[in-house]
C-alpha cells in the first residue's frame, strides 16, 4: 500500500465512528456520519471510489440502498458516468427486475430498472460496508439479468470476520472487490 493509500485509509478510518450495542446487544456498529460531515474526508473517499471506477472501466455505478446511495451518487458525477440505484422491492416506479435473497432470519428482495443497463455497460456496485455478502450478491445478480456485465464491487469498509467476500467470489466470476478499509 502506498503512503498516499494509506494517509487516505487513515482519514477515513478517523472518521468513522464505532457505536457499542447498535442496533442490538453485542453488535458494534461502524457509524460513516462523522465521515461524511467532513468534506475533507468525504471528498477522498469519493475520489478513491470514482478512481477504481475508472480502473476498473466501469460505464455505469449501482448503489445499493440506502448508505450505498450517498457514496455512489458522487462518485457517478465525479467519474463522469451515470448512477442507478438498487431499491428495496416496491419502491421503483415502473417496470423492474427483482431478486431475493436470504437473510440471518428470513428473506429479502430488491430491484432495478432494467431498462437503465444494457449490454455494452460495464457496472460498478458501491456500498458503505460488506458485510455478508447477500445484498450485495443479489445486486450482482440483477446486473446480469439486465444483460450488462459486472465491473467490480467496490465498499468503503469491509467486515472480514462476516466473510461476505468468500459469498461474493463465486459471483463476481473474476470482477474485482475493493474495499477501501478491511476490519
Amino acid at each position: 500500500m502506498t503512503s498516499t493509500t494509506e494517509s487516505i485509509r487513515e482519514l477515513l478510518l478517523s472518521r468513522i465512528r464505532d457505536v457499542a450495542d447498535y442496533p442490538k446487544p453485542g453488535v458494534m456498529f461502524k457509524d460513516i456520519t462523522p465521515l461524511l460531515a467532513d468534506p475533507v474526508a468525504f471528498t477522498a473517499l469519493t475520489d478513491a471510489l470514482a478512481e477504481l471506477c475508472v480502473r476498473h472501466g466501469a460505464t455505469k455505478i449501482v448503489g445499493l440502498e440506502a448508505r450505498g446511495f450517498i457514496l455512489a451518487a458522487p462518485v457517478a458525477v465525479r467519474a463522469g458516468i451515470g448512477f442507478i440505484p438498487v431499491r428495496k422491492a416496491g419502491k421503483l416506479p415502473g417496470a423492474t427486475l427483482s431478486q431475493s435473497y436470504e437473510l440471518e432470519y428470513g428473506s429479502a428482495e430488491i430491484e432495478i430498472h432494467a431498462e437503465d443497463l444494457d449490454a455494452e455497460d460495464r457496472v460498478m456496485v458501491i456500498d458503505d460496508v460488506l458485510a455478508t455478502g447477500g445484498t450485495a450478491e443479489a445486486s450482482l445478480e440483477l446486473i446480469r439479468r439486465a444483460g450488462a456485465r459486472v465491473a467490480g464491487v467496490a465498499v468503503l469498509m469491509e467486515l472480514g470476520f462476516l466473510a461476505g467476500r468468500d459469498r461474493l467470489e463465486p459471483a463476481l466470476a473474476g470482477a474485482p472487490l475493493e474495499a477501501l478499509i478491511r476490519v
